[in-house]
């Protein structure tokens, strides 16, 4: 509506289109970046997801799982943040120390990328491998046979002979499965897990006795034949000997959902994907009433 002037005053006149608003762009910009800083703030602080890519926590872990960790269970460092722009200071905010047995994101001292592993040996303690079995302060952690277990085969899980030879199967229902090589492995605070150790491989199942220095955890993965962790020289990828506190960035909790890998361009082939029964499981480790340790571990032909 617009106004015009006459010799009787001003009287109205009809445009026959209302004025545009004009579109506030500072403050949907400005809302935009608090709305990113609010997603960025909560990721670096409280949780964020994780997508595992490779087999070294299997059998807990399947390549596609995508879980939920927390960034708050052992306080915050320069680790803390989504992305890595910290500079590397020692120490931790409200720090505490994993506890055994925990399933830990970190990022290793000379790379940027996130591992992640779990916590075998705290500051003073020893170490040592001897054929595969885990010797913490000079006493073997337990080990206990499990039936094999049957893991389907999938895009994501190709039981490929490079990383699981002759273990590519069919079950009795005409399934393609991966049968791997359980052990039930106890440390001393009780807590109880599933480890895949497939033979000896003298690089990562003899290691000398190393002493975790103070402010240090010591790392392994599950899939103990095939994981870049403590025992691992950083110039083959792995940890290179333990690692400082303020490396680990959060404790895994639990998955939210996992994939197979047969997802295309197509939003029908998403729900078909899916894999089922793995959602909500929780990735904190159960806590057994502590048994006599073993003194040696099974052959790996008992193990099989």
């Amino acid at each position: 509506m617009a106004l015009e002037q006459t010799d009787g005053g001003p009287i109205s006149v009809e445009t026959g289109e209302a004025e545009k608003e004009k579109t506030d762009w500072i403050g949907e910009i400005k809302s935009i970046s608090l709305l990113l800083l609010a997603v960025l703030a909560f990721h670096s602080l409280v949780a964020k997801p994780f997508y595992i890519p490779s087999v070294s926590m299997m059998p807990g872990l399947l390549v596609g799982d995508r879980l939920i960790v927390s960034k708050y269970a052992y306080g915050w460092s320069w680790v803390s943040p989504t992305f890595h722009i910290l500079p590397r200071l020692q120490g931790r905010l409200f720090g505490s120390l994993p506890e055994r047995g925990d399933v830990v994101i970190l990022t290793p001292k000379d790379q940027s990328s996130d591992y992640i592993k779990r916590v075998i040996g705290l500051p003073g303690d020893t170490i040592e491998l001897r054929g595969g079995q885990v010797f913490l302060n000079n006493v073997a952690v337990e080990q206990e046979v499990q039936p094999d277990l049957a893991i389907p085969v999938d895009a994501n899980s190709p039981c490929g002979d490079n990383e699981f030879p002759g273990m590519r199967t069919t079950d009795a229902k005409g399934t393609m499965v991966c049968n791997v090589p359980i052990l039930r492995e106890t440390l001393p605070n009780g807590v109880s897990y599933d480890v895949i150790d497939m033979g000896q491989r003298y690089d990562v199942d003899e290691i000398e006795p190393v002493v975790v220095p103070e402010g240090h955890v010591y790392l392994m993965g599950d899939n103990r034949d095939q994981s870049a962790d403590s025992r691992v020289s950083s110039a083959l990828g792995g940890l290179g000997g333990p690692i400082p506190w303020e490396n680990v960035g959060g404790r895994a909790e639990f998955i939210t959902f996992s994939l197979d890998g047969s997802t295309g361009w197509n939003p029908l082939s998403w729900i078909g994907s899916f894999r089922s029964g793995r959602a909500g499981t929780s990735l904190r480790p159960a806590r057994n009433e502590l048994k006599p340790v073993s003194a040696a571990k099974p052959s790996p032909a008992t193990a099989n």
